[in-house]
């Protein structure tokens, strides 16, 4: 059964110190930016975080790391020209980072969701970010052994949901949201709009309720949100 929290605070309470908390986003679009300021709120540390960036300007997920919450980050992109907190911290020795290929990002978490328990990538293959790993050579080719990305936690943001969990997101916003949902032990989910059961078109729902542990109706709009709604 899913649980529809009174408010964004209510929704995060049981992540605890030490938890992997994957997030949803790429750059502002889809971040869940009233869920993470409700963790910066509730002080929890030593956190893992797993998302396509590393923050922007000094809001959402950058501003989680400001405050000094996150002890590693698993991430494609850690460095934009508004990355300058993660940039600070990192050089500092204050976070660290495994940077993952954006496919194998995406699919160590798909891997995850789906109980396969490794898969061969040619990503990566003669870089540094396959040494340490085992290769392979598949009919010619060569490749490199990735293991599944799992979370504790997953913040996804989506556009509607109705009372069961199915969720409908908002064009590109949708980005890791559903491989995310899928790869967590505990999905929290903040929406626009929640409807009854029925509410939604089948078609257009792409994460299954059975995946949605607690959801929060999030009315106001922030101003990193409405950036990624333009998204």
């Amino acid at each position: 059964m899913v649980i529809v929290a009174a408010d964004a605070d209510e929704a995060v309470a049981s992540i605890q110190d030490g938890c992997t908390v994957l997030i949803g986003g790429f750059g502002p679009a889809g971040q869940p930016v009233e869920l993470i300021d409700a963790l910066i709120r509730s002080g929890v540390q030593d956190l893992t975080v797993v998302n396509n960036n590393a923050g922007n300007g000094r809001v959402g997920l950058a501003a989680l790391l400001s405050n000094g919450q996150v002890r590693k980050i698993i991430c494609s992109f850690p460095r934009q020209a508004d990355s300058y907190v993660f940039d600070e911290l990192y050089r500092a020795g204050k976070v660290e980072l495994e940077l993952v290929p954006q496919g194998n990002l995406a699919e160590r978490m798909r891997a995850a969701g789906a109980g396969i328990g490794a898969f061969y990538s040619p990503t990566g293959v003669g870089t540094p970010l396959a040494e340490g790993k085992e290769l392979r050579t598949i009919d010619g080719r060569d490749y490199v052994l990735e293991y599944p990305i799992k979370g504790d936690v997953a913040l996804i943001k989506a556009f509607r949901a109705d009372t069961l969990g199915n969720l409908v997101y908002r064009k590109t916003a949708r980005n890791f949201g559903p491989v995310m949902a899928t790869a967590a032990e505990t999905t929290v989910v903040q929406v626009s709009e929640i409807v009854e059961s029925g509410g939604l078109d089948a078609e257009a729902v792409i994460t299954p309720g059975i995946f949605v542990d607690r959801m929060v109706k999030i009315a106001a709009v922030s101003p990193l949100a409405a950036i990624g709604a333009a998204g």
